[in-house]
């Protein structure tokens, strides 16, 4: 089932693209594959972004809600559950980009595992040439087909830059209720940390392909949250008609 609805045509999309692009590119194939991507999953990633900066707006009253019955954990359960809906947001809307981009990120690093290193294409359509050799060296010097850390790191920068922007900065709070509320922001401060660090260290293990593919769908999710955070509704105004 992964190979089919992922795998196989992760694969076709990118020989057919290696295959059309002005000197048979691999590094200019991978980013027009990851654009690709990124499009038809756009009307998901759309939502979630939305509901991922709706839950991040929300902190202060969760974080209020916490403080009022932080002895009661069943009315504060309740009072979670009103709040989410009250406001229609989901508390696992958080976790919705990074779980969609799994399973494409996966097949990509197959693909260059499978088919790229071992030279296996017999998974390429029939409609579509098949080419007798991969070169997997990009813009003359970067071999994709290995590990690259400068790819890993701008990768990892990137990741950064996208978590930050999802951060609801907050006024501090000093006394003796706001211990709860300190110790949240220190664990969203260090996930934020955290994620980049760890966009570095698998992106420098695995292909440099791999880590170009990460770069590239997390600048355009980067691109998508600017978008759509600075989109603001235009007031509405009367036109009064004498």
């Amino acid at each position: 089932m992964f190979q089919v609805i992922f795998y196989q045509p992760i694969l076709n999309i990118l020989v057919f693209l290696y295959n059309i692009v002005p000197g048979h590119d691999l590094g200019i194939a991978i980013i027009l594959m990851t654009i690709v991507i990124k499009l038809i999953l756009l009307p998901l990633s759309k939502k979630a972004i939305k509901s991922q900066k709706s839950l991040q707006d929300l902190q202060p009253k969760v974080e209020a809600v916490k403080k009022q019955y932080k002895d009661q954990s069943d009315k504060m359960a309740q009072a979670m559950m009103s709040l989410y809906k009250e406001n229609k947001v989901n508390p696992f809307s958080s976790c919705l980009p990074l779980l969609i981009q799994i399973p494409f990120l996966y097949a990509v690093f197959m693909v260059f595992r499978n088919g790229f290193a071992n030279g296996n294409l017999d998974l390429v359509y029939p409609f579509i040439t098949r080419p007798e050799h991969i070169e997997t060296i990009s813009l003359g010097f970067i071999n994709l087909a290995d590990k690259n850390i400068y790819i890993a790191v701008l990768a990892g920068l990137a990741q950064f830059w996208v978590s930050r922007m999802m951060m609801t900065k907050k006024a501090p709070i000093h006394n003796s209720a706001s211990k709860d509320e300190d110790m949240m922001a220190i664990m969203n401060k260090q996930m934020m940390y955290m994620m980049p660090i760890m966009t570095i260290i698998f992106g420098a293990t695995f292909p440099g392909g791999l880590a170009l593919y990460w770069l590239v769908s997390t600048l355009f999710q980067g691109v998508q949250q600017v978008y759509i955070f600075k989109k603001k509704e235009e007031p509405v105004v009367e036109v009064i008609t004498q």
